[in-house]
């Protein structure tokens, strides 16, 4: 029997008790809360979340966000390594699927931004996507999302980057942008305000996003060609815009986009021809091919199987390969085949040759198949 004097920890003050609880990362928290009911009442408090924000004590976090999960987003700790789903985020479209967004983590909070919300189905013919404006807020200390100030414009398969403490979008589509958006805005965290830039030199639409020297990289996607050579750059400092010669390797899916590891290393996926790890030197601006993504043995299938549609994303210097599909083919030779969804989740370190991966623990329901997002995010003090 529990009594409303027990202490937190038998023979600690509930101060550092507290303290000690706070320090306990975010994937533990389910079966603390099973250990007694002041736990689970405090793990919920806002005594308990204004303690870890103060502190900066959000944890590593790993965002994932699969198709045909309802909009379902689930979150991985590399600490305990284990996941679990988020809440539902409040939208005002949960019946519909939500596309073409970017997601981006700032000052210990994970941002979903705009994009469009679209019929799971084809049942309602000709439908029209929404595309929007909002904004929501994940906040790892109180485990819930909210509102917070929405885009100027909205928007959905656009440029987006964290740059020195605020988020910069660029470009993208919506309904009223046959050719593309030109325009730009920046998000300032600090004030909760979207101010507008300069537009960028010319519209575009499907794009990608890259912190880099500090500075705004806006890539487009070339589907058919191997490499750009042109970037656009917004350097803050000065507010404007530039185009710089310059050589992005790019996969076919613009999702796994490219990611930026410590020390300034750059590290993105290549899909042509097999999924190849390549990174970029920090000095002479060189890509290097580090090794590949190794392909799937399914237990009841004789052959290795290529894996498309998965999601690419760093966190503390290692990179992790997530789900994805496969096509798993009949052996009686009638060219028949079944998509098989993956929930597995597979890690290295792409500086480290040579390459050598692990497999962590799989994806937790309702997260399989198809990546449509995912970011990361380390606890961070200010």
């Amino acid at each position: 029997m529990e009594t409303i004097d027990q202490p937190l920890i038998p023979g600690l003050p509930d101060d550092l008790a507290l303290r000690c609880l706070a320090m306990i990362s975010h994937g533990y928290h389910g079966i603390l809360e099973t250990v007694s009911r002041r736990w689970r009442k405090l793990f919920h408090s806002a005594e308990y979340s204004n303690y870890k924000a103060r502190e900066g004590w959000s944890g590593n976090w790993l965002f994932v966000l699969t198709g045909g999960s309802e909009n379902q987003w689930v979150a991985y700790d590399p600490e305990a390594d284990r996941w679990h789903p988020l809440p539902r985020i409040p939208t005002s479209h949960p019946d519909q699927e939500h596309l073409g967004f970017s997601c981006a983590c700032v000052l210990n909070k994970f941002l979903l931004i705009g994009g469009t919300y679209g019929a799971r189905d084809q049942v309602i013919p000709h439908q029209t996507a929404l595309t929007t404006n909002e904004v929501f807020q994940f906040d790892p200390f109180r485990k819930e999302w909210r509102n917070i100030a929405s885009m100027r414009t909205a928007r959905s398969h656009f440029a987006c980057s964290v740059v020195s403490g605020k988020v910069y979008v660029a470009g993208g589509r919506n309904t009223s942008s046959g050719g593309g958006l030109a325009l730009a805005e920046v998000y300032n965290p600090l004030t909760d305000k979207w101010e507008d830039l300069p537009p960028l030199p010319s519209p575009q639409m499907d794009c990608i996003g890259l912190p880099y020297d500090g500075k705004f990289y806006v890539l487009t996607d070339l589907v058919g060609l191997l490499e750009q050579e042109t970037s656009v750059v917004f350097d803050p400092s000065d507010e404007t815009w530039l185009s710089v010669n310059d050589t992005w390797p790019f996969s076919r899916a613009m999702h796994l986009g490219i990611q930026v590891l410590d020390g300034g290393h750059i590290c993105t996926v290549v899909d042509w021809g097999g999924s190849s790890i390549e990174t970029r030197d920090v000095d002479n601006r060189e890509w290097h091919h580090r090794g590949l993504i190794p392909p799937v043995i399914l237990p009841d299938h004789p052959r290795p199987l290529e894996v498309f549609d998965y999601g690419f994303v760093a966190l503390r210097n290692e990179i992790y390969v997530l789900g994805g599909r496969v096509l798993r083919w009949e052996e009686s030779g009638t060219g028949k085949f079944n998509i098989v969804k993956l929930s597995t989740v597979r890690v290295c370190n792409p500086l480290s040759l040579p390459l050598r991966w692990r497999e962590i623990r799989p994806m937790c329901e309702p997260a399989f198949g198809s990546i449509l997002g995912c970011a990361s995010m380390e606890t961070r003090s200010f």
